[in-house]
């Protein structure tokens, strides 16, 4: 059991870090201290006591990066009851099956996030608040029979104000935080995945594995008092939610929530504004800065006979870095890629040119953390070394390579899938260790090095074990492919390719000429790759994949029966 408690570590942040700024909403003036975020805290709890709201009752919260996102979280779990973050990029059925699974009593939501919503779906809600200004949006499901109906005119901004200059007549100080008892080991959210080979289970995290993250980060200095940090990763999922917010939060960060879609060119921007002191990022923002503003230097005729030559190379090399580094803001200590594995030819450049980067492993079962290295300790290929907290072993080993399916155990392990035992009997065995589905090795050193998922691994002919993400991530780097798939059809490989269309149009390629460039590619990829791991076809795909929040493509939607299924539905 971790030593620290997961709502001390709050309680202690806060009135260490009372006048340091805490939230900034990218883009808009205002800035909240430590101070101003524990006022609208204590608020919200009176408003949670007008709610009638239980210990371990079931909070949901949906809507965009922002600081009242962040509050209504901390707000929350320090009154003790459970959050349900929902992703935003879930369909209105999906947050209906999630608020009522859960069995949410309370709903803070965006308010274009509500106008899809349909109240009557809505089976366990008492009452609906909008995160632009927390007002009660509405009541739903009032018992008359238990007495418990609640009024709407008690629960408006002005009348929790007035309790709260009653509660706190010379004002709130940082002596009055002070929150409920809760031990780690009881239940702290339930965190609803969506994943690459199907639909989301409600994972049960427990505030020993949350505080297990956090005092990681403190400890490894992943985050520091002071440091500047953005945060556009989807604060409802777990890897920007650990280490973006509530592990910066207890270390006195002055967080920058982006609420807006993180494209290259918002980030960038973001970055040479904020200037961070540490970037959380996931494998495609990194290939995508890559691809559009390394990659096209490097393939320019001078610059390959420069690189060429011995002596010349570094000072072109060093100058990309200082490019590269400005491009981030220029004041980090490093850059933590999650989520995915890098594009191997991205990590391989940066790797020569000593750019501060690191490659971390986790998934929201251990909320999410497993494995990582500070980037001054990584090393090139791994996803770092377990987490001093954790043990790793591997099952199922292939003699010959030694690759099997990665096994945890340890304090970031969640207690199960909520109200689904079955499932959580198929992740944890009855020893205790979690099976993560991911397949690799681990040397002597406890590094981790991840080849692929067990559910997309490709059985080959002669029974060869084909990972498709290593032929994909040679494929996306060719010219005039933005990201690819491989999938097995009737024992061939074919590689699903959706075309970067702005290449393609600035450069005016008509629709044959492109066939013919990518047949190219394939000639070219099946002399990088094993003759069991050649490409038959590349058939191109018109839209980019659909993604979970961290970036993976969604797998499952792309099965050879699903595309037959979709391209019968459109004859």
């Amino acid at each position: 059991m971790i030593q620290e408690n997961f709502i001390r570590l709050f309680e202690d942040g806060f009135r260490k870090n009372w006048d340091l700024p805490a939230y900034s909403n990218y883009g808009e003036d205002v800035t909240l201290t430590y101070a101003d975020v524990s006022k609208r805290i204590a608020r919200l709890h009176l408003l949670f006591e007008q709610c009638n709201l239980k210990m371990n009752d079931k909070v949901a919260l949906i809507g965009r990066n922002n600081s009242n996102w962040a509050v209504t979280y901390l707000a929350t779990v320090t009154y003790g009851a459970i959050i349900v973050p929902i992703l935003q990029d879930f369909n209105p059925n999906d947050v209906h099956h999630i608020t009522n699974h859960s069995e949410s009593k309370l709903l803070f939501t965006g308010d274009n996030i509500w106008e899809n919503l349909e109240e009557e779906k809505l089976s366990t809600v008492k009452a609906v608040f909008s995160l632009t200004d927390f007002n009660c949006i509405t009541l739903l499901n009032q018992d008359e029979e238990s007495g418990e109906v609640l009024d709407k005119s008690q629960l408006k901004p002005d009348v929790i104000n007035t309790l709260f200059r009653s509660k706190y007549p010379h004002g709130y100080h940082k002596d009055h935080v002070r929150y409920i008892d809760k031990p780690n080991t009881e239940l702290v959210s339930v965190n609803y995945t969506s994943g690459t080979t199907g639909f989301s289970k409600g994972v049960m995290t427990s505030g020993n594995a949350l505080a297990g993250n956090i005092t990681f980060g403190l400890r490894t200095g992943i985050v520091a008092p002071g440091y500047k940090i953005i945060s556009f990763l989807p604060l409802a999922h777990a890897y920007g939610c650990a280490f973006e917010f509530l592990t910066s939060t207890v270390a006195g960060c002055h967080i920058h929530f982006i609420g807006k879609v993180p494209s290259p060119k918002i980030l960038l921007t973001a970055f040479a504004e904020v200037k961070p002191n540490v970037v959380f990022l996931v494998p495609l923002i990194v290939e995508k800065i890559y691809k559009k503003q390394i990659q096209p230097l490097l393939a320019k005729k001078t610059m390959r006979w420069v690189l060429s030559i011995p002596f010349l190379d570094q000072p072109i090399l060093a100058q990309i870095r200082k490019k590269l580094m400005d491009a981030f803001g220029g004041e980090f200590s490093q850059i933590i890629v999650g989520g995915a594995p890098l594009n191997a030819e991205v990590e391989e450049f940066f790797t020569k040119i000593k750019f501060p980067f690191t490659i971390g492993y986790g998934m929201t079962e251990c909320a999410p953390l497993i494995s990582y290295s500070h980037a001054k300790d990584f090393i090139p290929k791994s996803a770092g070394k377990v987490l001093d907290i954790m043990t790793v072993k591997i099952v199922d080993m292939d003699k010959n390579t030694g690759v099997g399916e990665i096994c945890v155990k340890g304090e970031n392990v969640m207690d199960g899938y909520y109200k689904n035992p079955e499932a959580t009997a198929a992740m944890i065995d009855k020893d205790g260790w979690l099976h993560t589905g991911d397949l690799g090795t681990v040397d002597a050193e406890g590094n981790i090095f991840i080849r692929g998922r067990n559910k997309t691994m490709i059985l080959g002919a002669n029974g060869q074990n084909i990972y498709p993400e290593e032929i994909e991530a040679k494929l996306n780097n060719m010219p005039y492919v933005m990201e690819s798939l491989v999938i097995e059809s009737n024992g061939r490989l074919i590689a699903l390719v959706c075309p970067d269309y702005d290449a393609v149009d600035s450069e005016k390629i008509e629709q044959d000429k492109l066939i013919e460039l990518m047949e190219e590619n394939r000639k070219t990829l099946n002399t990088m790759v094993a003759s069991y791991e050649s490409i038959s076809k590349i058939q191109l795909y018109p839209n980019e994949f659909e993604k979970t929040p961290k970036k993976s493509i969604k797998r499952y939607l792309y099965s050879v029966n699903k595309l037959e299924q979709n391209n019968t539905g459109n004859e």
